[in-house]
């Protein structure tokens, strides 16, 4: 029995990981796929085949992948370099003074605490008027109005965890509560803010709905530009996974080149003393 519960173990991971990782591979290999063989039903076609870069092809030449590419990191970037900035000292702020008595920070979380669809439609009336739709920053405000209140909540719970007492010091030593902020305080949560910043650039990035909503060809995005293959007649499988593939790479390579700050931002307070 000592020796099948290892042998289960690794079963389950090795079927968990390849749950999560079968949908990325299916994406990269179709879309080096001909048209003729993502169609194909022969077994031996799913993984022996000719690569090919027709799909790729096709995605620069008849598509606007690339604008829609730029948009997204335009859009995404600057909405989350724009949340950090307000979120740091706003969460900074409830964790040290507690300030509105917590009916404040309730107040910040309420706005994550009903569809997104209901204020949806009041920016929608309100960017009409002002001229705000399909364009970089009336997306990127909308970005910055839903992920406001969850970046201040997460970083809300590292700056608590930071004890005051360094803050303190420092100040005797003649730091400002600025100086301490940006060199005592935010050193010690850096893991913190590296998983918050890739939430919601995470969140960005990939978002559809409000993307859909609020442009239309100048700021359309690239999950905007990705449901464009799917068609009344035919889904374009191949160029679809091409440009699928290409969207999901500055993610992963966030994802990559922030692990080691995301691994010690999940666990972080995790072991005191």
């Amino acid at each position: 029995m000592k020796t099948l519960k290892p042998v289960l173990f690794w079963i389950a991971v090795v079927l968990v990981v390849f749950l999560f990782i079968f949908p990325i591979l299916w994406i990269f290999v179709t879309a080096f796929k001909l048209r003729a063989d993502i169609l194909s039903v022969s077994m031996g076609k799913l993984l022996f085949f000719t690569p090919s870069l027709e799909s790729f092809e096709h995605v620069f030449t008849y598509t606007t992948i690339v604008r829609e590419l730029a948009n997204s990191a335009i859009i995404s970037v600057s909405a989350t370099v724009l949340v950090m900035l307000f979120a740091l000292p706003a969460a900074y702020s409830f964790a040290r003074w507690n300030t509105g008595g917590g009916h404040l920070l309730f107040v910040t979380l309420s706005t994550r605490m009903f569809p997104g669809f209901l204020a949806a439609m009041a920016y929608f009336f309100v960017y009409k008027d002002i001229a705000l739709m399909d364009t970089h920053l009336g997306l990127m405000l909308f970005f910055y109005y839903f992920n406001i209140s969850f970046a201040t909540f997460l970083l809300y719970g590292f700056f608590r965890e930071i004890a005051p007492e360094l803050e303190q010091a420092a100040m005797i030593d003649g730091y400002s509560r600025f100086d301490v902020l940006r060199k005592v305080v935010i050193p010690l949560i850096l893991p913190g803010v590296a998983i918050t910043a890739v939430f919601v650039l995470v969140f960005n990035w990939n978002e559809f709905l409000f993307s859909v909503l609020f442009t239309k060809i100048n700021a359309r995005t690239v999950a905007v530009g990705l449901a464009m293959f799917w068609g009344s007649i035919e889904i374009q499988w191949g160029p679809m996974c091409a440009a699928a593939s290409m969207a999901v790479l500055p993610t992963l390579a966030a994802a990559w080149f922030m692990q080691r700050y995301i691994v010690r931002g999940l666990t972080f307070g995790a072991v005191k003393g």
